[in-house]
């Protein structure tokens, strides 16, 4: 079978709320990625894989390894995997890449596959408005701040970093009212100008959409797994969202 399908998708947030209920999401995970490897050029992780990372000098978060044994496995057969930082796992480093193959990117990047072009980011900080975040952002990723926290006890740290987390994933969740409304929309709007692609592709708001930029353009945003299961297939041409279902 010719493997031409490339996937997508987002907002896994593995670790959360507890471990029973994340071991219980990734398996689901893992069970979805073992049903796409038969046809998958290339996957798409979207951002907020997990609830919180940071990558200590010599210590990573301990979990996570059914899903980075699956990733590795996918990798060692040349599917090409990319994983997006998100707004919780944004202090990823070289970990993922060194031992699971994982190409890690750290900024929105325009793809061109099956004679498409594709805008691909998690969705954290663009458009207009969300000024205490974007500032919040800036001061989270400076290398003064991650070298701080890297000072912090793992046990305090993580606990620390938890808390935030789960009130930044609540702030995620606002539902959809109209396309006025919806920041990313907008974003695309403005983007497309200038630089005219055929796919927006977002994660972050944790609610499935297909909107319609223009009449070229189309904006997606892939949902979550903490209780939707949704995702995205680029198949013939095509991008589609759909929800697994074991």
């Amino acid at each position: 079978m010719t493997k031409e399908n490339i996937y997508f998708a987002s907002d896994f947030h593995l670790g959360s709320p507890n471990i029973e209920e994340s071991h219980k999401r990734e398996k689901l995970i893992v069970s979805w990625l073992t049903s796409i490897e038969k046809d998958a050029k290339a996957i798409y992780l979207v951002g907020d894989i997990f609830d919180f990372w940071f990558e200590y000098k010599k210590v990573v978060p301990k979990g996570f390894v059914r899903v980075l044994g699956k990733i590795a496995e996918l990798t060692d057969k040349g599917i090409a995997v990319h994983l997006f930082v998100g707004n919780h796992d944004l202090w990823m480093q070289n970990y993922l890449t060194e031992e699971v193959g994982i190409t890690i990117h750290h900024k929105p990047i325009v793809v061109e596959e099956q004679n498409k072009k594709l805008f691909i980011g998690h969705g954290d900080g663009l458009g207009s408005g969300d000024y205490l975040y974007k500032l919040l952002k800036q001061v989270f990723t400076s290398k003064v701040c991650q070298f701080l926290f890297a000072r912090l006890h793992p046990n305090f740290s993580l606990s620390l970093a938890h808390t935030w987390s789960k009130s930044s994933r609540k702030s995620s969740e606002v539902p959809f009212a109209s396309k006025d409304k919806e920041l990313l929309f907008g974003y695309c709007e403005k983007m497309q100008k200038n630089n005219p692609v055929d796919y927006y592709v977002f994660g972050h708001r944790h609610i499935p959409l297909e909107l319609k930029v223009d009449e070229k353009a189309t904006y997606i945003n892939l949902g979550e797994w903490l209780s939707q299961n949704t995702y995205g297939v680029l198949e013939e041409g095509k991008l589609n969202l759909k929800t697994y279902n074991k």
